[in-house]
């Protein structure tokens, strides 16, 4: 597809951008505790404007402390976060691109549990989203007040940088957005009861900024149009405040949808599917005349068909920069086989800050975030490099170990590369995980790597022997439990569905397995195949293993299509007419199947890479599944750490 839409100028006050592309604001969680921009994000930013991307929008940078309630983004309540800020400004601006400082009052009674101290602020005494026995605080009038002298000290900060516009944070049911919704502000003040009321809090923040930059920076503002929970703000109501907020200044609007009811809309997997928020996009064109950007699973297709409409003027990328910087000149120069696609898998981005409370990174970018300490460079010393095993941990060392100018040859016994990847990718909604094997397999022709498919490798096979480094990712194997009937003709082991669904006979589908692979078969029986489904799992609670924003809608989507889950059922048999199960009481029950599928889990296939190591263990790294069972950034992490310390033997 043509992209040249994407890159024409277009203006936000007297902001000119460059191109139609901005980088979604997202959180790095890498601040330092008195509020300074850690280094390592200065360099993430500055490499995002290096790729191409026209305007970034800085992930939400608190007013202080206080308010934050626990977050590490950043605050703008003092001269000395200047420094770092006008680093990173500088850095965009060196690359021709915009930089937009997103400003928060406060995530409000969205602060996450162990952070938020007690309680947390917000329009009314509404119940924290993480603690509902806790009541918010409601602010006074005064500190409504205090919160505007902190707006209008955090502009002139973000002026002084050389930010070129600020973002209002109105977002995803944080604090501004409590006061913009009924649903969560019960005010009998000026500050609600009307939809004048509801809009008095971020309109006095748009004027609040006004009154300290004037119209040298534009003021947009990030609004979502459709909160999709019963009582949230809908479209309609949403309507009405973008018409107030134009008229009291804004000078564009960053809209989507979702907010954390509806969480999976704010980091939304690949089982929402693409551009899953452009349907908002309509409504604010036909309410307002400013500028409008946008987010949202977006491609590059769907994208620049965004923008030819005219329903749009900007397309915001957010995990798609973090997974590959340059998707911009990328585009721009013709190459869209060459841009590195995201997974919308959360396990590295939001999965990292969520879960360990650390900065973020990405699955299948570990120099996300590490910038300078992660960059491949050429080798002074080129080795001869033998990859053993063609999933996505040894297509990731291949193709780094190339770049670094070593002499690479893969060797993969079957007769395609992407391992288990590859074989997972079938369903409708793991278009990326096949979109990511067929990049790493124009990234290693690109890089002259040697790849040698149908290549069934043994310990003594001579390129190991002359090889100055092994590196093996021989992958997993499935688990084979002792249930009678599990070689029937009728059990279909879940890796060979994936590569021929069709086996997948009759309409009366049992899933043994209710881990993350066994769930994802069941939803591509039900939305691709239209089968009838049961997942059968032995555990208490089905996708233990999936990363629980993902699994909100991979949950919802199982029920559209009336799959049974049950849990604490044990599979003791399987026979032509289905599966027996235990239940939890020790009773028995006979699951009718005209299929079943086998998706009891995988195990660590060693064999070969034990054989390798023990004879070339100074010389030999094992990396993936072989070592250790994980997911595909887990994999491409361990490549990546491999290829690029293959030079850690020289002296210097």
């Amino acid at each position: 597809m043509d992209h040249s839409a994407l890159f024409t100028p277009f203006s936000v006050g007297r902001m000119r951008v460059k191109n139609r592309i901005g980088m979604s604001p997202m959180g790095t969680n890498s601040a330092f505790t008195n509020g300074r921009k850690d280094e390592q994000e200065v360099d993430y930013f500055i490499e995002r404007a290096k790729g191409g991307t026209g305007v970034i929008f800085m992930g939400c940078q608190m007013l202080n402390a206080k308010v934050a309630q626990g977050s590490m983004e950043g605050y703008l309540d003092s001269f000395t976060v200047l420094p770092s800020l006008t680093s990173v400004c500088d850095g965009v601006h060196r690359y021709g691109a915009k930089i937009v400082c997103q400003i928060s009052p406060g995530t409000g009674r969205n602060a996450f549990p162990d952070t938020f101290g007690n309680p947390p602020i917000s329009s009314s005494d509404t119940p924290s989203v993480f603690d509902p026995s806790v009541k918010c605080h409601a602010l006074t009038k005064d500190e409504i007040a205090g919160i505007m002298d902190g707006f209008r000290f955090a502009a002139g900060v973000a002026r002084d940088a050389g930010y070129d516009a600020i973002e209002v944070h109105a977002h995803a049911g944080y604090l501004i957005d409590q006061f913009m919704s009924p649903v969560w502000n019960h005010r009998t003040d000026e500050y609600g009861g009307t939809p004048e009321g509801f809009a008095r809090f971020p309109v006095e923040i748009v004027h609040a900024i006004k009154d300290t930059v004037g119209d040298a920076l534009p003021v947009i503002f990030r609004i979502s149009l459709d909160h999709r929970f019963p009582g949230g703000r809908t479209i309609e109501d949403s309507v009405a405040l973008l018409k107030i907020l134009e008229r009291e200044g804004v000078d564009a609007f960053d809209v989507d949808a979702g907010c954390y009811e509806s969480l999976d809309y704010i980091f939304p997997p690949s089982y929402l599917g693409e551009s899953c928020m452009s349907y908002v996009c309509d409504a604010a064109r036909k309410a307002v005349s400013v500028p409008l950007f946008t987010a949202g699973t977006l491609n590059p297709d769907d994208a620049t068909r965004l923008v030819e409409s005219g329903t749009v003027d900007f397309v915001n990328f957010g995990r798609a920069l973090i997974a590959d910087p340059y998707l911009p000149v990328k585009l721009q120069q013709g190459h869209p086989e060459d841009v590195r696609p995201c997974l919308r898998c959360n396990e590295y981005c939001i999965g990292r800050i969520w879960n360990s409370h650390t900065k973020l990174s990405c699955a299948v970018n570990p120099s996300a975030m590490e910038e300078v300490r992660f960059r491949v460079a050429r080798t002074n010393s080129p080795k001869d490099v033998v990859v053993v095993g063609g999933g996505v941990a040894g297509m990731e060392a291949a193709r780094v170990a190339a770049i670094e100018g070593h002499r690479v040859t893969l060797l993969e016994a079957r007769d395609h590369l992407g391992g288990t990847a590859g074989d997972i990718s079938s369903a409708s909604f793991k278009l990326n995980i096949r979109k990511l094997v067929e990049w790493y397999r124009v990234q290693l022709d690109k890089y002259k790597v040697n790849v040698r498919l149908n290549h069934a490798v043994s310990a003594d096979d001579p390129l190991l022997e002359s090889a100055d480094a092994i590196v093996v990712g021989t992958g997993a194997k499935p688990v084979a439990p002792k249930i009678p009937g599990l070689d029937g003709a009728n059990v279909v082991p879940v890796l060979d569905f994936e590569r021929e669904t069709s086996r997948a006979t009759g309409e009366r589908v049992v899933v043994c397995g209710g881990g993350a692979s066994g769930l994802d078969c069941a939803l591509e029986l039900t939305a691709d195949l239209g089968k009838r489904v049961t997942v059968v799992e032995m555990l208490p609670e089905c996708g233990k293993d999936v990363f629980f924003i993902n699994k909100i809608t991979l949950m919802r989507r199982l029920q559209e299509g009336g799959v049974e889950l049950r849990t604490s059922n044990k599979v003791v048999s399987i026979d032509a007419t289905g599966v027996t199960v235990e239940l939890a009481d020790g009773s028995r029950e006979h699951l009718d199947a005209d299929c079943v599928i086998d998706a009891f889990g995988m195990r660590p296939d060693t064999t070969l890479a034990d054989a390798i190591d023990a004879r070339y263990h100074d010389k030999t790294r094992v990396v993936g599944d072989v070592r250790r069972l994980g997911k595909i950034g887990d994999a491409i992490r361990d490549g990546f750490y491999a290829a690029t310390s293959l030079d850690m033997d020289l002296y210097i």
